[in-house]
């Protein structure tokens, strides 16, 4: 069995209606109680994409809230691929960019 104590990076894609509804907010409060590290932002599509390290037992846990989301989303589906650690510190909600 692998290491569960192992940090991954996850991105993570979540389609739906995911922005308006705190989606953002609420995945911080959620990362933060997990000790999940990253950054959440949405994207101009429609979607919000999320970068997500931790340990496995935490992403697993975090994977599954996403596909649900807080009261008012409607996930339709979720992409989530294994990426490059980028060692985050904490959890941030990326406000628009400007450009």
């Amino acid at each position: 069995m692998a290491n569960e104590h192992e940090l991954k990076h996850l991105n993570i894609t979540v389609y739906g209606k995911v922005q308006g509804v705190y989606f953002r907010l609420t995945t911080k409060a959620v990362a933060d109680q997990l000790g999940v590290k990253g950054t959440a932002r949405n994207k101009p599509e429609g979607t919000v994409y999320i970068e997500a390290e931790g340990d496995s037992f935490a992403l697993e846990s975090f994977f599954e809230w996403c596909q649900e989301g807080p009261e008012g989303a409607v996930v339709e589906k979720v992409d989530c691929e294994e990426g490059e650690m980028k060692n985050y510190r904490n959890f941030e909600v990326i406000r628009k960019s400007r450009d």
